[in-house]
């Protein structure tokens, strides 16, 4: 499975679900997209989590990947971990609210990129 090269087109390819593209929990990804912060961050979906990172691949930063809070879908709940499962940040009801705790919590210049 290829990776999307930007933080736009792996949106875009998660929103279209783009066959032999990496797909998550459609309904987490459209809130996730709502939220202008996240949107600016490369969605990546994996085990049954949406994962946020700040650039895109390649090369993967080794640091990136487990920087940035993540959702954990098929709620109701869903749950919002620290990296690496660290911290439950708490759970919510709906995938809009688990995006905006995501948002909360972002380091404060993480997300504000003028992509996405």
């Amino acid at each position: 499975m290829s990776e999307a090269p930007d933080i736009t087109t792996a949106w875009r390819q998660l929103l279209e679900g783009t066959p032999g593209t990496r797909q998550g929990d459609f309904l987490v990804v459209e809130a996730a997209h709502a939220q202008p912060r996240l949107r600016a961050l490369y969605p990546f979906p994996t085990h049954g989590t949406l994962h946020f990172l700040l650039v895109a691949p390649p090369p993967w930063p080794e640091s990136d990947g487990d920087r940035l809070p993540f959702i954990v879908c098929g709620g109701p709940p869903y749950k919002i971990y620290t990296p690496g499962y660290g911290e439950l940040l708490g759970e919510t009801a709906t995938p809009r609210e688990a995006a905006a705790l995501v948002v909360d919590h972002l380091p404060p210049d993480a997300g504000l990129s003028a992509e996405g």
